[in-house]
Parts: C-alpha cells; structure tokens; sequence
C-alpha cells in the first residue's frame, strides 16, 4: 500500500507563493496518477491538480496559472508549488496516488498540510 506524507504546508500572505511535497512510500510510483486536493471549512474536497503517470497535468480552473503540479519518480515525490496566492486557497492540502486495475480505482491519502493564505 503506497504511504503518502504531506509537508510544506504553512501562512503565507495573499500573493506569496509555498511549495507542497508529498513523498511516497512506494517502490512502483512511477505507474500511479498523482493528484492534490484541497478542502477548506465548510467546504467539500476539492480536486486541485492532477498529474498522471506519463506526465499529463490538469487542474481546476481556480488555480490554472497559479499553481503547478511536479513529480519526481527517481525520489517518489510530488509537488505543489503554488503562486499568486489568495485568501480562498487556505484549506488542508491532501496528497492522492490513484491507479485503476481490472476496473478497480486504488486511492491512496496522506494526512494533509494546512495552508493559510492571510495577512
């Protein structure tokens, strides 16, 4: 089972910028489709950006050009790094590693870091 561990999480004031890692525990996870989510109080998850295993990215519409999604398989790590920053980001930030098999999803979550955009 892949172990996902969140860190970079912090305050930060609006149009500052913060790095997420998440680092994997996983010899194979190169062949899983990474993802961030965020969820704010009150709020539902929400999927933030995506990055499949062959490099492909996709993000929401509210971080599209603020936000950018990396991944380094020789380190099994995945990154967020987040620009432009505004008080709406703030939420916990959840690292996802996904695979589907035999029309079985896998999902796998960290624990998450609490990002605070606020002056």
């Amino acid at each position: 089972q892949v172990q996902l561990v969140e860190s970079g999480g912090g305050l930060v004031q609006p149009g500052g910028s913060l790095k997420l890692s998440c680092a994997a525990s996983e010899s194979t996870f190169e062949i899983y489709n990474m993802a961030w989510y965020r969820q704010a109080p009150g709020k539902q998850r929400e999927l933030v950006a995506t990055m499949t295993s062959g490099g492909s990215t996709n993000y929401a519409d509210s971080v599209k050009g603020r936000f950018t999604i990396s991944r380094d398989n020789a380190k099994a790590m995945v990154y967020l790094q987040m620009s432009s920053l505004k008080p709406e980001d703030t939420a916990v930030y959840i690292c996802n590693a996904h695979r589907m098999l035999f029309n079985l999803n896998y999902d796998y979550w960290g624990q998450g870091t609490q990002v605070t955009v606020s002056l």
